[in-house]
């Protein structure tokens, strides 16, 4: 049975758990972000437009007003006129409110950015259940909900109570201004109200964005065992990458092999190291490494080059150096091109002596092999 803390969810979410969240349309999302943003920009809006929006909607009304008997009791000229008043209207206030759907839409997005998750909502009918509303309300979470709701009442009730307090002998007054102040005093209050709706909800947000941020982490966090299934699900079993490195590293050793009875050489340390060189007469480029091992891997390089009558030469300094310096398919290094050429010059001469006869050609000894390249004269 699985140990209590294996059940806790303790680890981070990864990468891949954050998007399939994501995809499934769990974001952190904070209602008091996009309150903020309409109630901030409507404050702004008004304060730049109100002059503008608070004339252009007198002359609507004023028009509306003006509108004589006649037309008033036929609908059919009715109709139109308020139409074209209540296009009118749009209009004046269009600048307003579409500044406000625009800071409506781009607000969630300053969270968690744009999201669209292409499955179906489903409904979750065990939310109807009584019993586990009850639960939720009384939950931790639910506690804790209210305490957040109970103090962004109280702090935005006294915001707009100090405000009231403030302009108290203003809005009294209203009753005996004319109608053009009494409009322009109520604009003004209403602006400077908005302002300081709009501040005291950014503190709010200041504290719920982090506060849902967090939250949101904490709801995805993942046990040790999920961690680990993620993980066997995202690279594979361990096994079956170890088989499939096997796999790789068979066949790469193959496609070495079957290089071995093409090679011009091979150079032996004689039986820890053996290292085969290509060379072609008219190719361009210097001879290349086709193929090289220790151990068991050189025994059966040496029984190919044997079997397939390959020239084998015994020169251990520059075997350990040709393992050790260059890769599998790449050219000789410039500090070792003397040595090879030497031991090139000896394949050739032992070619020649094998097809026509003559003086055995004599092997070379002590080659050009630089200390630093030499892992045994480097230690």
């Amino acid at each position: 049975m699985a140990d209590n803390s294996e059940l806790e969810r303790t680890q981070p979410a990864s990468s891949r758990r954050l998007e399939q969240a994501r995809e499934e349309g769990q974001v952190a999302r904070s209602q008091d972000l996009g309150t903020f943003g309409v109630i901030a920009a409507g404050a702004c809006g008004l304060w730049l437009t109100g002059g503008t929006v608070v004339d252009g909607l007198a002359d609507v009304v004023r028009a509306g007003l003006a509108i004589p008997p006649a037309v008033a009791v036929d609908p059919a000229l009715l109709m139109p006129r308020l139409g074209a008043l209540g296009f009118s209207a749009l209009v004046v206030t269009a600048p307003l409110v579409g500044c406000i759907f625009l800071v409506a839409l781009a607000a969630p997005l300053a969270l968690s950015g744009w999201v669209f998750s292409p499955r179906l909502p489903v409904p979750d009918f065990g939310r109807l259940d009584p019993f586990e509303g009850v639960a939720r309300i009384f939950s931790a979470r639910g506690v804790a909900e209210l305490g957040k709701a109970l103090a962004k009442a109280l702090l935005v009730g006294g915001i707009g109570g100090w405000v009231v307090w403030r302009h108290k002998g203003s809005l009294l007054g209203l009753a005996t201004m004319p109608f053009a102040g009494a409009v322009s005093t109520l604009e003004h209050i209403a602006g400077l109200s908005l302002l300081a709706l709009s501040g005291a909800l950014l503190v709010i947000v200041a504290i719920d964005v982090p506060y849902q941020l967090w939250q949101h982490a904490q709801r995805l966090r993942m046990t040790r065992d999920e961690v680990r299934r993620e993980a066997k699900e995202t690279e594979g079993d361990p096994q079956i990458r170890a088989r499939v490195r096997s796999l790789q590293r068979e066949a790469a050793r193959k496609r070495m092999m079957s290089e071995v009875p093409k090679a011009t050489v091979v150079v032996t340390n004689p039986t820890h190291y053996a290292v085969a060189l290509v060379y072609r007469e008219n190719a361009p480029g210097a001879p290349r490494v086709v193929a090289k091992g220790s151990h068991l891997l050189a025994q059966r390089i040496r029984e190919l080059a044997i079997e397939h009558r390959v020239p084998i030469l015994e020169a251990p300094p520059l075997a350990r150096a040709l393992y050790r310096h260059v890769e599998l398919g790449a050219e000789i290094p410039e500090l070792l091109y003397n040595a090879v050429a030497e031991v090139l010059v000896y394949v050739f001469q032992l070619r020649r002596y094998m097809n026509y006869g003559g003086p055995a050609p004599r092997t070379p000894q002590a080659l050009p092999i630089p200390p630093n390249l030499d892992p045994e004269t480097g230690r």
